[in-house]
């Protein structure tokens, strides 16, 4: 694979060898009934054979492993590692010997090489050996150029190279959902999906947030004091099999009371996956930084704090409204409180709520009764700034079971 140079005896040899872990040895059994000509004859062979498991001959995989045969596939997150040897063929002595590997890639080219020094000189028959090691990080063609200068006894500079092509393929295929909660509380699914041809122990899939959110994994069933993943012990994922991972990111407190600066928010943060594959080959894949539509909440944003979960039928309970400005301008606001036919609010409607400078917010609680029973939204509730002369309605704002307190539950 020599480029654009004259064809010339070089007195160095050049050999690249990919390292990579063996596999596990597979054979074809071949049975047969004992009724059958051959008898029990396959059978005694397969026990024979020092390949096959001894018990379970008819098995295709069997305990010895099988060194590698060809290049094999290279995907993304995993550490490309490759041997150099540089061997003098030639009676004489080699000076100056330089070895340079470089990996090019669509976007860059790196330097993989231990060391950028020269070797003194190299005696017949002896070598210069290296390894290298890089995580792969982006996916298609890569080349691996290896080049090799020295100087031989009569002072003549030679060089040559080699280059060796590979392409890096793409281990998961990650998609993500964003699920905005009525409170400032985002919720990311993330869906993985194993790609390749062989199963994966997916060793850690975790979510680093940005800076203005806090994260929880609700991936664990809790039981005791200990948790479990939903996915069981033995975290497996076969070929071509999807995975569902859900996050919940909370705003930090500082951040929380800052109404305007979280509603244009859209990096949630990236997502750090770690698995390995056959016999413990460590790969590592991190996303770019997800983002999502922001909420619109409009000028002014009414959300819920506190409300109980049942209430007595046509008996006041208490609520906690709150109210935020997400305008860049002051506010005069007004609240109207407005019955419905199951709804009944308990108060003066159109009170003065003063003024509300912008990404501020307050805590308005309310008192309420429902007149009819089972699951009702609550409604009902107007916003008017009297500045601009604009109104804003709420309705469905939240949802209570109404139950009746007199009402026998076994009748």
């Amino acid at each position: 694979m020599d480029v654009n140079q004259a064809k010339q005896e070089q007195l160095l040899a050049l050999k690249v060898m990919r390292l990579t872990k063996p596999t596990l040895f597979t054979n074809m059994p071949v049975t047969c009934e004992d009724r059958d000509l051959p008898g029990d004859l396959f059978g005694r062979l397969m026990k024979e054979d020092p390949s096959t498991i001894k018990g379970a001959e008819t098995l295709t995989l069997g305990e010895m492993l099988t060194l590698p045969q060809n290049f094999g596939n290279i995907f993304l997150g995993e550490t490309f590692s490759s041997y150099i040897s540089v061997h003098n063929d030639s009676p004489q002595v080699v000076k100056d010997i330089l070895v340079k590997a470089d990996l090019q890639t669509s976007s860059q080219r790196l330097n993989l090489s231990a060391s950028n020094s020269a070797v003194a000189e190299l005696k017949p028959e002896c070598c210069i050996d290296d390894v290298i090691h890089h995580e792969v990080k982006e996916i298609g063609t890569h080349i691996l150029v290896c080049a090799v200068s020295y100087t031989t006894q009569t002072g003549e500079k030679l060089y040559f190279r080699k280059f060796f092509k590979f392409q890096v393929l793409k281990p998961l295929d990650v998609k993500t959902k964003f699920y905005n909660a009525e409170t400032d509380e985002v919720f990311l699914e993330a869906q993985i999906q194993n790609i390749t041809t062989s199963p994966m122990f997916m060793e850690k899939v975790s979510l680093e947030p940005s800076m203005m959110y806090n994260v929880s994994e609700l991936n664990t069933v809790v039981s005791g004091d200990d948790g479990a993943s939903t996915f069981g012990k033995m975290s497996y994922l076969q070929p071509m099999d999807t995975r569902q991972y859900l996050y919940c990111l909370k705003p930090k407190p500082e951040f929380a009371e800052k109404a305007g600066v979280i509603k244009g928010v859209t990096v949630i943060g990236k997502l750090d996956i770690v698995w390995k594959t056959n016999l413990g080959e460590r790969g590592r894949l991190q996303t770019s930084q997800l983002q999502r539509m922001a909420p619109g909440y409009g000028d002014v944003r009414l959300s819920l704090e506190m409300i109980p979960d049942t209430v007595n039928l046509e008996e006041p309970f208490d609520i906690t409204c709150k109210i935020t400005n997400c305008s860049e301008r002051t506010m005069d606001l007004v609240l109207e409180m407005c019955n419905t036919c199951s709804i009944h609010w308990c108060g003066v409607s159109g009170r003065q709520l003063g003024k509300l400078s912008p990404s501020s917010s307050l805590s308005l609680p309310l008192r309420v009764l429902s007149s009819v029973q089972g699951l009702q939204s609550i409604s009902g509730l107007r916003l008017t700034d009297t500045f601009l002369k604009r109104t804003y309605e709420y309705d469905d704002i939240a949802q209570v079971c109404v139950v009746c307190p007199y009402m026998n539950p076994e009748s």
